[in-house]
């Protein structure tokens, strides 16, 4: 009886492989391509009115947080953007000039509340966005971020490469210079 057990036992493995599934042609069925949508889902980052803080003015509207967004991105590539409320700070008293970008959803908002007064006494603009989520990525960080600064005139730690980036960076100097005005306009 010990044998016949065995002798089932190796029947039922050999019999498993023999049960395959045979290959479908797909046919006219086009792939699902997940590539656009969940980028722009994951890119807006919906924040609820009443986690924005009450001193979040002046607060960016759609078109100019797009284009932040965009500033950013490009400004961390040039390694010229400072991220987080100590660097922030460290630059502001040091003289350095740029645009500050602040996210609305701050919570408590005494973390970031004395960086706007800090701003205003070095005639520094600053503005306010909706997501540090948003503004972590931006900023080529996996964290939310809570403020970040765009630094152009920042001396590079890594020599920049022939012909492209001297490209990119006008680029980018043209896209900062806008949003510069923009906000300075409000």
């Amino acid at each position: 009886m010990a044998k016949e057990g065995k002798v089932d036992k190796k029947d039922k493995k050999r019999k498993e492989p023999e049960q395959e599934v045979e290959d479908v042609e797909m046919g006219h069925v086009a792939p699902e391509s997940p590539s656009k949508k969940s980028k722009k889902e994951k890119d807006e980052v919906t924040v609820a009115p009443e986690d924005i803080s009450p001193i979040a003015h002046p607060l960016a509207q759609k078109k100019l947080v797009k284009k932040l967004h965009k500033t950013i991105k490009k400004a961390s590539k040039a390694r010229q953007v400072k991220r987080g409320v100590k660097e922030v700070v460290k630059g502001i008293r040091k003289g350095e000039k740029g645009l500050l970008i602040l996210a609305a959803d701050i919570n408590p908002i005494d973390i970031i509340s004395h960086l706007p007064v800090l701003c205003e006494e070095a005639q520094v603009p600053y503005v306010f966005v909706a997501s540090k989520e948003e503004l972590g990525q931006a900023s080529a960080t996996k964290r939310p971020t809570s403020c970040v600064m765009v630094c152009p005139n920042q001396k590079r730690k890594t020599k920049p490469k022939d012909g492209e980036s001297k490209e990119k960076d006008d680029d980018y100097k043209e896209l900062y210079e806008e949003c510069f005005q923009e906000v300075q306009k409000t």
